[in-house]
């Protein structure tokens, strides 16, 4: 369940530079939204980490310079797409794509300022038209304020600890209404409605794992009825990641036995699914017996004592003699894991 604690170092500086950013821009003229206006179903802006002032965030980067290249953890990633919906009258749908859109770039806060991160958002909005455009930033500047008073809220839990279920659950509406209050009752639904659901079924299972009253029978059919009460597309994606579990326990249990293994997968998976695990299997028994050559080569190398650029020279062309292209790249990575 998300209802964990931002506590950690990325927290603290979005705090900090959001604050900072805030005190230093704030105007007689920055949106004010009051407990009136407030969507239906929002909480009181008395909960803790409800801002009474948003920052004006967004419209305020314009003259900020946007690096060519992108933070070092986004490199060789792609921008999320499928953001780009609009009614027929020119309007933006919100979907979970452009909040991951705004994730995307804030993940590398730390790396850039805040600035330049919600610089590169809004000049991947730029490609809209209005009035989905300004739809768009707006979206933007509520959900940058929501996210520091989430942090707020948060940060008033106190240390990270383990909550009951009805500490857990007064957790997660403070959260799910905080959303409600910061964001329109439709965009908070698009960016959230899955995760709150999933929030939901796990507060489920950890009540029914404690009643004590529930026979074996009983529970599992109340997990079951949980589970059926999660939207199609989290019920399928559970569903699958069970299968792949049981796909490994099928791997190990059937490693001596090709035959089987192959028969258990067509007809857990289907022909053309089974067919595709299989090229994967191949591939990776490939990969397994080459680094494991590659790794007993190295290991030799590296007890020559050769010295560092010898070394390096040396290593780079065992890489290439046992590995192709991106295999070098990753080769080189787990080389440096070691």
């Amino acid at each position: 369940m998300k209802v964990s604690l931002w506590l950690a170092t990325g927290l603290l500086v979005i705090i900090a530079v959001l604050a900072g950013f805030w005190l230093i821009n704030q105007s007689p003229g920055s949106k004010s939204p009051v407990a009136g206006d407030a969507p239906a179903g929002a909480v009181d802006r008395a909960v803790p980490g409800a801002r009474e002032q948003a920052a004006p965030w967004v419209g305020l980067t314009a003259a900020t310079e946007i690096p060519d290249t992108l933070p070092a953890s986004l490199a060789g990633t792609s921008v999320p797409s499928g953001w780009v919906q609009l009614d027929s009258n020119g309007s933006l749908i919100p979907t979970p794509h452009l909040r991951q859109l705004f994730e995307y770039y804030l993940s590398a806060l730390g790396e850039e300022s805040l600035p330049t991160l919600v610089a590169r958002i809004e000049q991947q909005l730029g490609q809209l038209d209005n009035p989905a455009r300004s739809e768009a930033l707006g979206i933007l500047g509520d959900y940058l304020d929501y996210k520091l008073a989430l942090g707020d809220l948060e940060a008033s839990y106190g240390e990270p600890s383990d909550p009951g279920p009805e500490e857990m659950a007064r957790r997660m509406e403070e959260i799910h209404g905080l959303r409600r209050t910061w964001l329109a009752a439709d965009v908070a639904e698009a960016f959230f409605a899955s995760e709150e659901a999933l929030d939901r079924f796990q507060l489920s299972q950890r009540r029914i794992a404690r009643n004590q009253t529930l026979s074996d029978a009983e529970r599992a059919e109340a997990l079951a009825r949980a589970e059926r009460a999660l939207p199609e597309p989290v019920r399928r994606a559970r569903q699958e990641t069970r299968q792949f579990a049981d796909y490994e326990q099928a791997r190990q249990a059937l490693a001596n036995d090709p035959e089987a293994l192959a028969a258990w997968r067509e007809g857990t998976f289907g022909a053309e699914i089974a067919a595709r695990l299989e090229e994967v299997e191949v591939r990776q028994r490939d990969w397994s017996r080459r680094w494991q050559a590659y790794s007993a080569a190295r290991r030799e190398l590296i007890d020559a004592g050769l010295a560092g650029p010898e070394r390096d020279a040396a290593l780079h062309a065992l890489r290439e003699r046992h590995f192709d292209g991106a295999e070098q790249l990753r080769a080189e990575a787990l080389d440096s894991l070691r």
